[in-house]
């Protein structure tokens, strides 16, 4: 009988910090340790980060990690745990092309034990590996803790044959694979039905040990996981926190014994929760400790954006709410925008416009549209001025509806660093608006994440009622930037819009397709003209969380000088 105890230890790894990454592989290896594991296994490249991009290139990265990882090996044997399998991601050299390579390595008795390339290169989406790495050995298999390990790297499982078909025919008691799995909504499930036929391929357990945390625009999930041969869920990890799990492999039984299964999140849970780790990793990555700034219009983007805020940091002091009303800016709108800072105990400012328009017209003169996208601008150069000034990171709070269309002044209401619901439609914010009250009034946590609710709000006290006022979820949407304006005098409701903008834009119908669809002629070609004309202004656009299956950015490249028109 053999019995092998496999540590999961998913972690949140910064790009470029070699030493702050194998200072905490270390700190995870003697946790495990400690909870009895033989194998400690953690994500994909978690030595350097991942993505790395194109750091892989330069040959003074690559010696840099080489030695990070030789001297991890020491250390890990100075602590007394030479007999570990620490199983860690890094980059290697492929020797004949000069080329990187994905690597996998195997820490064990003072030195870098084993090692496994990357086979299959993924080149879609937001992946570029093809044009950065070299491919590697197609299968190997392991003698760790007396059981037969076949290893493979992310990728190399969502692909028929290579590496997995090799294993089929080694007799291996457990497949392990390290990923650096990005989030998109809906994308857990699919992960555990591939690893079902993978480990069902094999014939063994599947190890799944992925990353977890936000860099740049990716959001890395977690949700470790282990499925028998069966397919049978034996282990779950949480999602969106860095987490040690365990499960023990044995060698004499038909079935291995499931474990903790953490509980699946609520949909909207997760995608909310997605967003605020991007902007919590974001700051904390880069250095942005004294909070962030944003302008606080009374409408729900802006209310959503600060909800997001105030959790990302743990409470509202450290978010600088600015409302900036112009002469069309409605008294509810404004007492919608001092409602929430208040709820969030957050600062709050405001910073009228109104001077400020009448001396630039006073030389401008400008009227339409010019005078209204001169407003915005005017609100993005105080947002900015509140950024330089304070060291704060300035908000962008536009959604993918606006985005996709256009909708957003350049320089104006565009400005920013990041834009936590970049990746969201309008009809998702508002459903996100709903779910955060719900959670605030039931106490939920997320992702280990402290949620700014009931318990306190302005001062300290709590709040009476929904954080995110319902008035701003439920009026009709507006600039406010011409009297009587509406989101509705420019493009179709919202209801209709996201669905074209969804067929058009994640499933790449074209118009004949859009047509077949359902939808009428005339919204099509208003949406998608609105959508082909505002490329240039996406390219723009500060960098946000992805969590759909298609985000504007490297999902999503096409050119900004096109005569094609269907």
């Amino acid at each position: 009988m053999t019995q092998v105890r496999f540590a999961l230890a998913q972690m949140d790894t910064c790009v470029g910090d070699l030493d702050g990454n194998a200072d905490r592989v270390l700190d995870f290896a003697r946790r495990a340790a400690a909870g009895g594991a033989q194998v400690v296994a953690f994500p994909e490249m978690t030595l350097t980060g991942y993505p790395i991009e194109d750091l892989a290139l330069r040959a003074t990265f690559r010696r840099a990690a080489w030695q990070t990882a030789s001297e991890l090996a020491t250390r890990l044997a100075g602590d007394g745990l030479a007999d570990l399998f620490v199983v860690v991601g890094t980059i290697g050299t492929d020797h004949e092309t000069g080329k990187p390579r994905n690597r996998m390595i195997v820490l064990h008795d003072g030195v870098v034990w084993a090692g496994y390339d990357k086979h299959f290169l993924p080149n879609y989406g937001v992946f570029d590996e093809f044009r950065i790495f070299s491919a590697g050995d197609k299968s190997v298999v392991l003698e760790m803790a007396g059981i037969r390990v076949g290893v493979a790297i992310c990728e190399d499982i969502w692909q028929d044959g290579g590496p997995v078909a090799d294993l089929a025919a080694k007799d291996i008691d457990v497949l392990l694979t390290i990923n650096g799995s990005p989030y998109e909504e809906g994308k857990t499930h699919v992960r555990r039905d591939l690893a079902g036929r993978r480990a069902a391929e094999v014939g063994a357990p599947l190890v799944y040990v992925n990353q977890v945390g936000g860099q740049d625009d990716l959001v890395f999930d977690g949700g470790s996981f282990v499925v028998d041969a069966d397919g049978t869920l034996l282990e779950r990890s949480p999602m969106f926190m860095e987490d040690l799990s365990f499960f023990d492999y044995d060698s004499d039984l038909p079935k291995q014994v499931p474990g903790t299964i953490a509980a699946d999140p609520d949909p909207d849970e997760e995608v909310y929760t997605a967003c605020v780790l991007g902007l919590k990793d974001y700051m904390a990555k880069n250095g942005f400790t004294k909070g962030v700034c944003l302008g606080l219009s009374g409408g729900i983007d802006s209310a959503l954006v600060a909800a997001m805020a105030a959790d990302a940091l743990g409470g509202g002091d450290r978010v600088y709410g600015i409302s900036m009303p112009s002469m069309y800016s409605s008294d509810g709108s404004k007492d919608d925008a001092a409602d929430l800072a208040r709820n969030l105990g957050a600062h709050y400012d405001v910073q009228p416009i109104e001077p400020l328009f009448v001396a630039f017209q006073k030389q401008l003169d400008l009227d339409g549209v010019a005078a209204e996208n001169l407003q915005a601008r005017i609100r993005g150069v105080i947002v900015m001025a509140y950024s330089n000034s304070k060291g704060l990171l300035a908000l962008a709070t536009g959604n993918k509806s606006e985005l996709a269309c256009g909708y957003s002044t350049i320089y104006g209401d565009a400005v920013g660093g990041y834009a936590p619901i970049k990746d969201l439609l309008k009809t998702r914010v508002w459903q996100l608006a709903r779910w955060r009250n719900r959670a605030a009034a039931d106490g939920v946590g997320i992702g280990g994440l402290k949620i700014v609710g009931n318990e306190g709000g302005w001062k300290g006290q709590p709040v009476d009622g929904d954080v995110i006022p319902v008035n701003s979820i439920v009026k009709p949407p507006s600039a406010e930037l011409r009297p009587g304006q509406k989101d509705s005098d420019s493009l179709p409701e919202y209801d209709l819009l996201d669905q074209v903008l969804e067929a058009y834009i994640e499933h790449a119908h074209g118009r004949a397709d859009l047509l077949a669809d359902g939808f009428d002629p005339d919204t099509v070609d208003t949406v998608m003209r609105l959508v082909d004309r505002a490329e240039w202004k996406r390219r723009q656009y500060p960098l946000g969380p992805k969590v759909t299956a298609l985000a504007f950015g490297r999902d999503r490249r096409l050119p900004i000088t096109s005569m094609f028109r269907e």
